[in-house]
């Protein structure tokens, strides 16, 4: 392995005042810094400077440039945390919240006692801390171990500078594996990516390169090919056909496909991963070799079973269905609703309530809320135990407003524990007769297959979701591959009411998804603002959100949804966030504050949550919950959020990289969700993901208005095109074959 002579440049000694900019995308910092010579005049350093937070002292090692715009500046190459030397350093450090339970006063209580001697007490004789006012044992403790441990995950950071790994992801190495970090990190690499949250393959690959694992080396190739099957679940696919699987790990690798075929081999015999044939889903008949990740193997061949098994049970916990006279229930209801029902919704209830498994879609306008609200209503009516889900907390608001029942998130429902496994399954179902699961488009394999394992035999699952809006996050489909299945009843709606008839909102929504053009001008509540280039596009976006809504709408900016395809690009969620930021909540010189690498944390601040975690809350956290920052302290270091579920999160300052600003969410992270106004950039630099089902998604989270905004040349690529083409999955292959249910 060659490499590159050590890099030799000046160094500069600084203390970090205030970073002005940092690209999210590169990780490209401006920053500002005081050393000892510039006295008041503060020096532009810019380039990467991941983790450093203003207060630290930094030693930057570097050349002197110039900037045609902006003058002289240090263009950083390498730089390291030191220790302060100075009273006015140690007091600034010590109270930029970098130690937790020490603010901006206790720092200069406790300089102002012992002086310049303030970092040697604190390191090596911690509990004479007590000797300051104000500062009793508890406290005493927690400043001592949190100093502990930042040294101890500095010299982690120290170890993997070379390699560019972030702070936040030093801290949480240094949480899985303690004084073990660095050793771990030597000999084995690879276990960082799957034990670590934030860290993937390509992360520790590099790493691994860095401490001389060889690119040949079979537990480098093995990973690679667990990557290249996760990074295809997170791209939906539930497997990859073998073919497809050592292509791309050969590719991703750099390394021979016969040489990942040997260790596919040594893979499989290990059971690291299944191999198995399934239906070709790209021709008529005949097999391709499938391999899986073990989880979704698993959650596949247990989902279908558990379907099977409800749907075939001759246990009934709604019998009374079976013999009703359904003219005299209909005409209650209808009593009770103060409206008929349609032919086909009359055929969902029906359905509904006498199937075991039963499957309603349809577009909007079409009656979907409707018929759920006769299906409980007529359940309750039996005394049913009814029990009502849906994936988002929002969808769950909904449908407890709609219903007058009230209803859950799905993970809330099986009340998920630390790694992932459910309080209810099989084992331990839910007491449950009635079983309704809203927004089902977003369940995905591993959440749908955790569903069904916990509904009891004999109770009625009834599904409820609109098949044609985006497919889960989560890999699989499974509201369209249950559909596929004609094992499984099912009904879809397709008249739309009058009243919806007359929204824009509607119409449009339909006309996308018949691949016809949205109507401009002929409805109160759905708009186009031309705009040809992406920069222009995010300036108007910010505009519509920030001005133009608010006023003529009386729709303020927070509840106004920016839904975008793209994260990245100048209309992307990340640089939209920015913008809406400063638009709608400026830094302001009362309002603390907490930069986490390109982000601005402050109080008000929209926030979504971009991972599941177990440990958070009274039942988890979950990938896409979203909130509002409603505290912000720099000496606990932690941030509070509201989640839309009511439910008041704590994050260390070093969980951040957990959430994302929600002024602007991509479109896969809206669904399930509803808003009363949603602005869709629709631009060009977008091109790959100009798709209609994304369109339709977008749109169809709007209550009162859409906008667009954008490039109709764009808008139209995007109602022309049909989509990427399907997930590999085989659920309705498992559903359609007869075998044995699975206990999985």
């Amino acid at each position: 392995m060659s490499t590159s002579p050590p890099f030799t440049g000046v160094v500069l000694e600084a203390v970090l005042e205030r970073v002005t900019y940092v690209s999210e995308e590169t990780g490209y910092t401006i920053a500002r810094v005081a050393t000892e010579r510039s006295g008041q005049d503060l020096l532009t350093v810019v380039g990467a400077l991941p983790g450093a937070q203003p207060g630290e002292s930094l030693r930057l090692v570097g050349r002197w440039g110039s900037h045609p715009k902006y003058g002289r500046q240090f263009e950083v190459h390498s730089f390291t945390t030191v220790l302060p030397a100075t009273i006015q350093g140690i007091e600034r450090y010590l109270g930029s919240g970098l130690i937790k339970g020490i603010g901006p006063k206790m720092a200069g209580r406790i300089v102002e006692h012992f002086g310049v001697d303030t970092l040697r007490v604190i390191e090596e004789e911690p509990g004479r801390l007590i000797e300051v006012p104000g500062l009793g044992p508890k406290r005493t403790g927690m400043i001592g171990a949190a100093w502990e441990e930042q040294r101890a995950i500095k010299e982690v950071m120290v170890f993997l500078q070379d390699v560019g790994v972030s702070t936040s992801v030093a801290v949480r190495i240094y949480k899985q594996y303690g004084d073990a970090s660095i050793s771990v990190v030597r000999h084995q690499p690879y276990r960082l990516a799957a034990d670590v949250w934030g860290i993937g393959f390509r992360t520790a690959d590099t790493i691994a390169q860095a401490v001389g694992i060889p690119s040949d080396s079979p537990q480098r190739v093995q990973a690679g090919i667990q990557y290249t099957l996760s990074e295809a679940a997170d791209n939906g696919h539930c497997y990859l056909p073998e073919p497809n699987l050592v292509a791309d790990a050969a590719q991703i690798l750099g390394v021979p496909p016969e040489l990942v075929r040997t260790c596919l081999d040594e893979l499989a015999a290990a059971e690291g991963v299944v191999r198995e044939a399934v239906p070709n889903p790209s021709s008529e008949g005949g097999t391709i070799p499938a391999v899986y990740l073990v989880p979704f193997h698993r959650a596949e061949t247990s989902l279908a079973g558990g379907l099977l098994r409800l749907l075939n049970t001759r246990a009934d916990r709604m019998p009374a269905f079976a013999t009703v006279e359904w003219d005299k229930a209909l005409a209650w209801l209808r009593t009770r609703t103060g409206a008929d029902l349609a032919e086909e919704q009359e055929q969902a209830v029906r359905l509904a309530l006498t199937a075991k498994v039963a499957v309603l879609t349809g577009g909007p306008g079409c009656g979907k809320s409707f018929t759920v609200k006769s299906v409980i209503t007529l359940a309750a009516a039996k005394k049913a135990r009814i029990v009502l889900a849906a994936p988002t907390g929002r969808a769950a608001k909904r449908l407890t407003e709609l219903s007058g029942h009230p209803a859950t998130t799905v993970h809330r429902l099986l009340q998920l524990r630390p790694g992932g496994d459910a309080t209810y399954d099989r084992d331990n179902p839910l007491d449950a007769d009635l079983v309704v699961v809203d927004e089902s488009s977003m369940l995905d394999l591993i959440l749908a297959n955790k569903l069904v394992k916990a509904v009891p035999d004999g109770a009625h699952l009834l599904l409820v979701g609109d098949v044609d809006q985006l497919p889960s996050v989560g890999a699989g489909e499974v509201l369209r591959d249950v559909l596929g299945a004609e094992t499984i009843p099912r009904i879809r709606l397709t008249k739309i009411f009058r009243q919806a008839a007359q929204s824009g909102v509607v119409v449009n929504a339909h006309r996308i998804n018949a691949g016809q053009a949205p109507l401009f001008g002929e409805h109160p509540d759905f708009f186009l603002f031309p705009v040809e280039d992406a920069e222009a596009t995010a300036e108007t976006v910010v505009d519509i959100v920030a001005r133009r809504v608010p006023r003529r709408f009386g729709i303020p900016p927070r509840d106004i949804q920016v839904l975008t395809p793209m994260h990245r690009g100048p209309a992307g969620a990340g640089s939209l966030n920015t913008l809406l930021q400063q638009a709608i909540a400026p830094a302001r010189d009362d309002v603390p504050e907490r930069r986490q690498g390109a982000r601005v944390f402050r109080i008000g601040d929209k926030v979504i949550q971009i991972r599941n975690n177990y440990e958070k809350g009274a039942a988890g956290v979950f990938n896409g919950t979203v909130g509002v920052v409603t505290a912000l302290s720099p000496t606990d270091r932690k941030l509070t959020v509201r989640t839309d579920e009511d439910e008041d999160i704590d994050y260390d300052f070093d969980e951040l990289d957990e959430l994302q600003h929600a002024y602007a969410i991509t479109v896969h992270r809206s669904q399930g969700s509803e808003y009363p106004a949603v602005v869709v950039p629709v631009a060009m630099s977008a091109y790959t993901l100009l798709q209609r089902n994304l369109l339709y998604t977008a749109v169809t989270r709007a209550k009162r208005l859409v906008v667009l905004a954008g490039s109709r040349k764009a808008l139209a690529i995007a109602v022309r095109t049909a989509g990427t083409g399907r997930r590999y999955t085989a659920l309705t292959y498992r559903l359609i074959a007869v075998r044995s249910p699975s206990r999985g």
